[in-house]
């Protein structure tokens, strides 16, 4: 073996090889070596003893320790034979990170395309994401949609049958007699935003900024002052009612092939390991609707006007003790939708009004156990003593707020797709599988299975967080409404959204790719069920990466809207160094500004001088992205409700106290002035949505709560 320098040396001067980069080893081939096989290695890698550019004699040359001589050739000769089974490993990987998800042959698809148009779930006037082809009873043209106005084509394969459509006109009127005019309306009953109208404005793959999204949301919901936009705003109308009319009885959403079950096929390629699992058929309701149907079973206290098919309801899911982060997300919910909180206590709703609900489901225990007989009469002992959730239980919020007990076991068992769950591995993420926990309690498994929520950053309660993944989709598959993740406040009525009958989520940042921390889905849609199919055959992982290539692989991203991030998650993509050119305000260069505004903050304004009003004005929602184990107002970390509210506040007051003896309890006073500090955002969300509750304050639509009876 041999070492030379490169002549040239990657552009130094031939003259000067000691100056090179790069030397070659060369290994001799044959004995006696007739020829060499030259291999370029970087000159720092050879051991001095054996550098080229160093004077060698027969003293130094006997002086090198034959492990060195020995230790190139033996270097090279493993990095030759170990090149192909890398390569051989990377290319197996990516061929295993690009397998297909896909459970489904193309025919099973385009039914399921089918079964959601004649639903009416998809109100879209985008073509499919599959190539429609009808039997030879049926052309393409006779595809009735009852999502659209009757006449109108979509990607031009599909007949609208709806009821027409009747945008508002902008700016959007209808400021209650001696209201203020900074103080927007309520969102008509029945109203619908257009999301056609709202990518086209808002896509972010399309070059569409977050701040003028806003806007436009903005001025379609009227929360922006009118005088402030002059001139014809017709391009920028979103919003529409429906007359009513569909042009014909309204009784049927299909033409009559779709009135049986059509998708009652067994999947065609199931994955291997799936073999052992029996094969069934999607399970479908009719394809038929009235317009009277009897409330659904498992809404009972439900408004007459609501629609069972549609219900107007939003899901958190929570694991452990009720804390301020559901809390929160609570008393947004109550600050910002219509409730009739204005009105006695007792009043019956109009005819043609619905009250959407809060349905907050409680896992008691960490996310592997399973609830003990006595476990809802638990749950409820412990809600009525916990002071975070305590208020939530009077009276008046009684039509608004429900507690439910989630049971993993129950609610997977009650969706037939799911059949064989229990045979596979529960916790399974973006293809990441926890294992079942071992007997030794000093392993860290085990204490992930045992982990209750999450204290801070180094003990994050990952499994219940996996857990959610599964639950936010068996929720809306089984009562339907809107999931949110429990770090969600929203921010206005989102009546418009209920009223779109199709299913969305929310854009991944710059990714084209799902976050479900936003998911409606219909109940018991075929989408719902291929979701589940296609899950079980992919290990049970729901991760919303995942779910982003399970609709890519089978074509129907059109039938779960992607919506952009601007409606529910405004400051991602700034925080992600996106569009900082003419970012949204505030000016959230990290999640943590929520909780802690920065000292040299470019926003311009404090919190406290903008107010809620000044929040993401315009979206429908804000998501603080997990930061659990942070108070809102650490100055007043408790229920501030006032009298009325008193006993849960002395309660949390005694449990801050208890939990830091050295420190006072929090006083009932602010602090002096000479000790303040700037509030946060957190903290003023907080405190706008309480002073509310306490009485002392209107929402943002002028409401003031009212807690007499009738």
């Amino acid at each position: 073996m041999s070492i030379r320098p490169l002549e040239g040396g990657l552009g130094r001067a031939r003259s000067s090889p000691s100056k090179s980069w790069f030397t070659s080893l060369r290994i001799p081939l044959g004995r006696p070596p007739k020829r060499h096989l030259a291999i370029p290695v970087f000159s720092f890698l050879v051991p001095s003893t054996l550098a080229p550019h160093k004077r060698r004699d027969s003293h130094s040359r006997h002086a090198t320790p034959f492990t060195y001589r020995l230790l190139f050739p033996i270097i090279a000769t493993l990095i030759l034979l170990a090149l192909p089974t890398i390569a051989v490993a990377l290319l197996a990987l990516l061929i295993r990170s690009r397998r297909s998800t896909l459970v489904f042959s193309h025919t099973e698809i385009e039914r399921i395309w089918r079964w959601e148009i004649a639903q009416g779930h998809y109100p879209s006037r985008q073509p499919p994401g599959v190539a429609l082809s009808g039997p030879s009873t049926e052309t393409l043209g006779s595809i009735s949609n009852p999502g659209l106005p009757s006449g109108t084509r979509a990607g031009g394969f599909a007949l609208g049958t709806g009821p027409e459509r009747k945008y508002l006109s902008l700016p959007v009127e209808g400021a209650k007699m001696g209201q203020a005019s900074n103080i927007p309306p309520r969102p008509a009953f029945g109203s619908v935003l257009d999301l056609d109208e709202v990518m086209r404005h808002c896509d972010f793959s399309e070059g569409k900024y977050v701040r003028d999204c806003l806007e436009v949301l903005r001025v379609n919901a009227g929360l922006q002052e009118s005088w402030l936009r002059r001139g014809k705003l017709e391009a920028w109308r979103a919003t529409f009612v429906s007359d009513g009319q569909r042009g014909g009885k309204r009784n049927a959403r299909t033409t009559p092939s779709m009135n049986r079950a059509i998708l009652n096929s067994a999947a065609s390629s199931f994955s291997n390991h799936l073999s052992n699992l029996e094969r069934h058929t999607l399970s479908l309701p009719p394809s038929t609707f009235s317009i009277h149907s009897p409330p659904h079973p498992s809404h009972p206290t439900a408004d007459a006007a609501c629609d069972p098919d549609n219900p107007r309801i939003f899901h958190i899911f929570w694991a452990g003790p009720f804390t301020d982060k559901p809390h929160m997300a609570a008393i947004s919910f109550l600050y910002t939708q219509h409730l009739q909180l204005d009105l006695p206590i007792g009043t019956p709703p109009p005819s043609s009004f619905c009250r959407p609900q809060l349905w907050i489901w409680i896992n008691p225990g960490p996310a592997s156990s399973l609830p003990n007989n006595r476990a809802n009469e638990e749950m409820r002992a412990e809600l009525k003593s916990n002071p975070w959730s305590a208020p939530l239980l009077h009276p008046r919020f009684e039509q608004a707020v429900k507690f439910q007990l989630w049971n993993t076991t129950e609610q997977l068992d009650g969706i037939a797709e799911l059949k064989g769950w229990r045979d596979m591995q529960l916790f399974n993420t973006h293809g990441k599988k926890f294992n079942s926990p071992k007997a030794d309690p000093n392993k860290p498994q085990e204490k992930l299975f045992s982990r209750v929520g999450s204290a801070d950053s180094s003990s994050y309660d990952r499994l219940s967080v996996v857990l959610s993944d599964m639950a936010r989709f068996v929720l809306t598959y089984r009562f339907g409404g809107i999931y949110l993740d429990a770090d969600t406040l929203l921010l206005r009525d989102w009546e418009e959204l209920f009223g779109w009958k199709g299913a969305f989520g929310y854009r991944w940042s710059r990714l084209p790719l799902y976050n479900t921390a936003v998911l409606k889905m219909q109940r018991g849609s075929a989408i719902g069920s291929w979701v589940f199919r296609t899950a079980v055959a992919n290990g049970l992982d729901f991760h919303p990466m995942t779910l982003s290539r399970y609709t890519k692989d089978a074509g129907v991203d059109g039938l779960v809207l992607r919506l952009p991030d601007a409606l529910f998650d405004s400051p991602w993509l700034n925080v992600e160094d996106y569009q900082r050119d003419r970012a949204a305000f505030p000016n959230f260069k990290s999640f943590d500004d929520f909780f802690e505004t920065p000292k040299d903050d470019e926003g311009g304004a404090a919190p406290i001088a903008v107010g809620f009003d000044g929040f993401f004005r315009g979206a429908f929602s804000y998501h603080w992205h997990n930061a659990w184990w942070r108070p809102f107002d650490p100055v007043r970390n408790f229920p501030d409700l006032g009298p009325r509210f008193q006993a849960s506040e002395q309660a949390a007051r005694a449990a801050l106290a208890l939990a830091n003896p050295s420190s006072p309890s929090p006083p009932i006073e602010e602090p002096s002035r000479a000790n303040s500090t700037d509030l946060s955002w957190s903290a003023v969300m907080k405190r706008t949505f309480e002073s509310y509750l306490r009485g002392e304050t209107p929402n943002m639509y002028g409401e003031w709560i009212d807690y007499s009876e009738v």
